[in-house]
């Protein structure tokens, strides 16, 4: 692994534990040449993701991406970063158990929104307001109207998100 400080690649593994949901092993790793610490992490990749864009561009899937993408509509949100990480396993794990290389751009926007409508709904109409290119006041409210049906066939499933 080559050091993030001096690029060395000759360094050493100090210390290795799975993550919480054994998701990952994080590595402590020193750098023999200029002693810096880091911390990697290795996961596992069934295959390598395609993103589709709606134009037609591809590009690789970016788990980082995700994450940022996540974490900016859950800014200032009561929602703990470990449960952010295990949406973002989910999400990656679902997108990888579908079988396939390619995956449309809109299939991971609304994979993305699944999550997050169960995680919290204000990030949840960040991240539409964003995904879906909101222009009105009226784009709001359509979404809003999916949460009150939503209340009305099932409060205690929104009660219980309410924030």
């Amino acid at each position: 692994m080559r050091c993030p400080y001096c690029a060395q690649t000759d360094t050493q593994v100090k210390d290795s534990r799975p993550t919480e949901d054994n998701a990952a092993v994080r590595r402590r790793r020193i750098c023999s040449a200029c002693g810096g610490r880091f911390t990697t992490f290795e996961r596992v990749q069934l295959r390598e993701l395609i993103v589709v864009k709606n134009d037609g561009t591809q590009e690789v899937f970016e788990r980082e991406k995700l994450f940022r993408s996540i974490d900016v509509a859950l800014r200032k949100r009561p929602v703990e970063k470990e449960r952010v990480d295990l949406m973002v396993n989910g999400i990656v794990r679902q997108l990888e158990n579908m079988g396939e290389n390619e995956i449309q751009a809109s299939h991971i926007g609304d994979v993305v929104m699944d999550a997050l409508k169960e995680a919290d709904h204000i990030a949840y109409i960040r991240f539409a307001s964003v995904y879906r290119d909101f222009t009105e006041v009226s784009d709001f409210h359509a979404v809003l109207d999916e949460f009150e049906e939503a209340y009305n066939r099932s409060p205690t499933a929104i009660k219980n998100n309410d924030t």
